[in-house]
């Protein structure tokens, strides 16, 4: 079998091993694929492992042998999965691999926010602290969470073990999903139509998928629900925010900050207006990113190809 990774740098930037992979077929695998080369770098290919690259179904077409793609994530929108039904090509995706890591990573945008660690610690390095008349100061409002309200938006396995760590730091929490989960919910928890989420919460935090209906969730209108001075952060997927409102809403002050690991292209350009926008944390996309998650996510991808092999495949998304 013929196996090969069209982008694999961003999941093995030299610290893992493919080796696991490698052991199942003749492999090979290339860092980056512009689009243009995708077809010529995966002729012959039988499996096709793919985290960003965007596999459409003239691609597919194009590639007569192809009969296996691994997403080496667990979103799997890039792929015309329809088409690779019609085919025959099973598309297998990488679900929960990074959830606790997604949690650690949404936690400290906000507490990043609400203490402005970085920023004090920037300025007692640069002698602020030492020319202090007190043995104390500081430049942005610190903030307690405690007692305030935390809304979450999607409430799978990310979103339920922040609501969690939010509930630990003495928050008030309440959530919103497209399938309420009257299983989970207890004193601590408590679910909201997503207008009365808006209204209530302190904290805003984005934990669901990106479908066709909740593009553009966060907009002009929704975030004139929201209280003044409220929080937005995201995690889960850029174009769930529409970009220019929140810009205008933290130029306005309408929200208080927010604290983004994904934007709606990506790399972010240089034109996008939350760059200029005050109160806005930004991270490159980097809240799955660590060496423990990449490590989980490499063992699930080899797991789904060795079963696709054996006849059994797992995590199908396209059955």
């Amino acid at each position: 079998m013929k196996i090969v990774v069209l982008d694999g740098y961003a999941e093995n930037p030299g610290d893992l091993s493919w080796d696991k992979i490698a052991e199942l077929g003749d492999f090979r695998v290339y860092d980056r694929t512009a689009p243009e080369d995708v077809i010529s770098k995966a002729d012959g290919a039988e499996a096709l492992f793919v985290n960003k690259v965007v596999i459409t179904r003239e691609i597919m077409q194009a590639l007569p042998k192809l009969r296996f793609i691994g997403i080496l994530a667990t979103g799997y929108n890039i792929i015309d999965t329809a088409a690779a039904k019609e085919l025959g090509i099973t598309v297998c995706n990488i679900p929960g691999y990074s959830t606790p890591s997604v949690v650690q990573a949404t936690i400290a945008l906000l507490l990043e926010i609400t203490n402005s660690v970085g920023h004090h610690n920037s300025a007692v390095h640069e002698g602020r602290w030492t020319a202090s008349k007190d043995f104390c100061f500081w430049e942005c409002p610190l903030t307690e969470l405690s007692g305030k309200t935390f809304g979450i938006v999607g409430l799978g396995s990310i979103g339920l073990a922040v609501a969690e760590v939010a509930s630990a730091l003495g928050m008030k929490v309440i959530y919103n999903s497209r399938t309420r989960k009257k299983d989970v919910e207890s004193d601590k928890l408590s679910y909201r139509s997503l207008e009365e989420l808006l209204a209530e919460s302190d904290v805003v935090s984005l934990h669901c998928p990106l479908t066709a209906d909740n593009k553009g969730l966060i907009n002009e209108k929704t975030i004139a629900l929201m209280k003044d001075g409220a929080i937005l952060l995201n995690t889960a997927r850029g174009p769930l925010v529409d970009e220019p409102a929140l810009a205008a809403a933290l130029k306005s002050g309408k929200l208080a900050a927010a604290g983004l690991d994904v934007v709606s292209e990506e790399p972010i350009k240089a034109s996008n207006p939350l760059l200029t926008a005050p109160n806005c944390i930004i991270t490159p996309h980097i809240s799955w990113a660590t060496k423990e998650a990449r490590s989980r996510l490499m063992d699930i991808a080899t797991e789904n190809l060795r079963m696709f092999i054996a006849g059994t495949p797992i995590n199908v998304v396209n059955r």
